[in-house]
C-alpha cells in the first residue's frame, strides 16, 4: 500500500523525535537524571584520564634499579604537563560555556561560530606552546625541583611529551563540545580510548622494549593521539547538532572565549604553581640526603589525590553545560535544582574516599613501591592532604557554578584565594617546624577556602538567582 503524503510527514516527525531522543534536553528532561547522565560519564572520563595517569607512574616506578629515581624525575615533571594541560582546559571550557548558552538561547548560527573559532585557537595555541615548551624545558626542570640525578629521567619524558601536545591540547579542550551537544557517553569514551591504549602500550614499550621512562612518554603520546581522532571525527559526524568547522579566529569571540575560559585555566595552571612549589621546598628543606625521598613520596600522594579532585572536577565540569543552557534559555529553577544534585553527588564521592583514605591508603601506595620508608611517607601524607576532602566539595561545585553562569571574576578571585594560601602556606611551613610540614598546606587551604566559597556563592545566588537568574548577558 502506497503510503500518502500525511503519513510520509508523520513517519518523518516520528524519526525526527527518536533522532532527537538520542541526546539529552537540557532544557525539558529531569534535573536529576541529568545531572547523572552529563556529570557521571565526565567524572568517569576523568577517573579513567588520571588512572592512565597514574599507571605511567606505577609502571616507571617498578622499574628495576632507577624506578624510585624515575618516579620522582616524573613527578618532576607533573606539574610542566598540568600547565601544557590547562590551556586546553582555557579554550575547551571557554568555547563550551559560550557555546552552550547560545545553543539555550536556540542561536545555532553563532554557536557555529564558537565551535570553528575554539578548535582554531586550539591548532594555533598546540603549535606555539610545543616550540616554546621544547626551549624552556631545561631552565623549567632545573627550577622546578630536579636534582643531578633526576634531570635526565625527567628531561628525557618532558621532551617526548612536549612532542605531543598538539594531539594533547585537541583531544582535552574538543571533547567538551561532544558533552555540550548531549553526547557525554562519547566525551567518556574519548578518554576511554586514550586509557586503554596507554595501559596496553607502557608494559610494552617500558619492559618489553627496554625503553624506561622513555616508553612511558612515547605510550602516553601514542594513547593521546588515538583520542584525538576519535574526537576530532565524532564532532564531524551528522548527528551532531553542530559540525566542526575552521575558520580564522575572530578577535571578538576570541576575546569571550579567553574571558569565560581563564578563570578555569587559571584554577589549572596555578595547580603547576603549587606542586612545583611543594617540591622545591620539598628539596631544600629535605636537602641532598633527604629530598629526593620526599619529592617521589610526594609524588605518589598527589598521584592519589588526584584520584578525587579529577572526578569532582569531572561532576562539575559535566554539569557546566547543563546550567549554562539554562542560563541562556532563562530557566533559573533548573540551574537551583542542578548544583543541589551536583553539590549532593560531589558529597557522596568524596565522603567515600575519605573513608577510604583513612582505611586502606597502604593498597594504593604498595602499587607504586616496595620500599618501605616510601611507603610509610606516603601513607602519612595521604592520610594528611585528605583531611579537607568532603567541604572541598563545596569549594569546586560552587567556584565551577559561577563559571558556568558567565561569572568568571568571582569564580577566579576564590580559587586565587585557595591556591595563594596554598602557595604561602608551603612555604611557610617548613620554615616553621621541618620539611614534612609542608604537606599540611593541602587541609588548611581546602578548609579555610571552602568556608569563604560557600558565604559567596549563598550571597550570589540568593541577589540573582531567586530573582531573574540572569546573572549578565554573555554576547557573541
Amino acid at each position: 500500500m502506497r503510503m500518502t503524503a500525511a503519513n510520509r510527514e508523520a513517519a518523518d516527525e516520528q524519526r525526527g523525535i527518536q533522532k532527537m531522543k538520542k541526546t539529552n534536553d537540557f532544557g525539558r528532561d529531569s534535573v536529576p537524571l541529568l545531572v547523572l547522565k552529563t556529570s557521571v560519564p565526565f567524572m568517569l572520563a576523568q577517573l579513567v584520564n588520571v588512572l592512565y595517569s597514574i599507571v605511567d607512574r606505577i609502571y616507571v616506578g617498578n622499574i628495576p634499579v632507577i624506578g624510585a629515581d624515575s618516579l620522582a624525575g616524573a613527578g618532576v615533571c607533573a606539574p610542566i604537563i598540568t600547565l601544557l594541560s590547562s590551556f586546553g582546559t582555557l579554550i575547551g571550557i571557554g568555547g563550551s560555556v559560550l557555546f552552550s548558552v547560545r545553543l539555550g538561547a536556540g542561536d545555532e548560527k553563532n554557536a557555529k561560530r564558537i565551535l570553528a573559532n575554539s578548535f582554531s585557537l586550539l591548532l594555533i595555541l598546540s603549535a606555539v606552546l610545543t616550540i616554546v615548551f621544547l626551549l624552556t624545558k631545561d631552565h623549567l626542570l632545573s627550577w622546578f625541583g630536579a636534582s643531578e640525578v633526576t634531570f635526565p629521567y625527567a628531561n628525557t619524558y618532558l621532551t617526548i611529551y612536549t612532542l605531543g601536545t598538539f594531539f594533547a591540547l585537541l583531544s582535552m579542550g574538543m571533547n567538551y563540545f561532544i558533552t555540550a551537544q548531549g553526547f557525554p557517553g562519547l566525551g567518556m569514551l574519548t578518554t576511554l580510548i586514550g586509557a586503554v591504549i596507554n595501559i596496553v602500550l607502557d608494559p610494552v614499550f617500558i619492559f618489553l622494549f627496554h625503553m624506561n621512562i622513555a616508553g612511558a612518554a612515547v605510550a602516553t603520546v601514542i594513547a593521546q593521539m588515538g583520542s584525538c581522532v576519535f574526537v576530532l571525527c565524532t564532532l564531524r559526524r551528522k548527528k551532531m547538532r553542530i559540525p566542526l568547522s575552521i575558520v580564522r579566529p575572530e578577535p571578538e569571540i576570541t576575546k569571550r572565549i579567553f574571558a569565560l575560559g581563564f578563570s578555569p585555566f587559571l584554577i589549572l595552571a596555578t595547580d603547576s604553581v603549587i606542586i612545583i612549589a611543594m617540591n622545591a621546598v620539598l628539596q631544600y628543606y629535605g636537602g641532598k640526603e633527604y629530598g629526593d625521598t620526599l619529592i617521589t613520596a610526594a609524588t605518589i600522594v598527589q598521584s592519589y589525590m588526584l584520584l578525587i579532585t579529577s572526578p569532582m572536577l569531572g561532576i562539575t565540569g559535566g554539569s557546566q553545560p547543563l546550567i549554562s543552557y539554562n542560563y541562556g534559555a532563562n530557566q533559573p529553577a533548573r540551574i537551583r535544582k542542578t548544583v543541589f544534585w551536583v553539590l549532593l553527588l560531589c558529597i557522596c564521592f568524596t565522603s567515600i574516599m575519605f573513608l577510604v583514605s583513612r582505611l586502606v591508603p597502604e593498597v594504593f601506595v604498595r602499587i607504586f613501591t616496595n620500599d618501605a620508608e616510601y611507603r610509610e611517607l606516603a601513607v602519612w601524607g595521604i592520610r594528611v592532604f585528605t583531611m579537607m576532602i568532603i567541604p572541598l566539595s563545596f569549594q569546586y561545585v560552587f567556584v565551577d557554578s559561577l563559571t558556568a553562569l558567565g561569572m568568571t571574576g568571582k569564580s577566579l578571585s576564590l580559587s586565587l584565594f585557595r591556591k595563594t594560601l596554598y602557595f604561602a602556606s608551603t612555604c611557610v611551613l617548613p620554615m616553621l617546624f621541618t620539611a614534612n610540614a609542608a604537606f599540611y598546606a593541602e587541609p588548611i587551604a581546602d578548609g579555610v577556602s571552602s568556608v569563604l566559597s560557600t558565604v559567596v556563592f549563598f550571597f550570589v545566588y540568593r541577589k540573582y538567582l531567586k530573582g531573574s537568574g540572569r546573572l549578565m548577558e554573555i554576547k557573541v
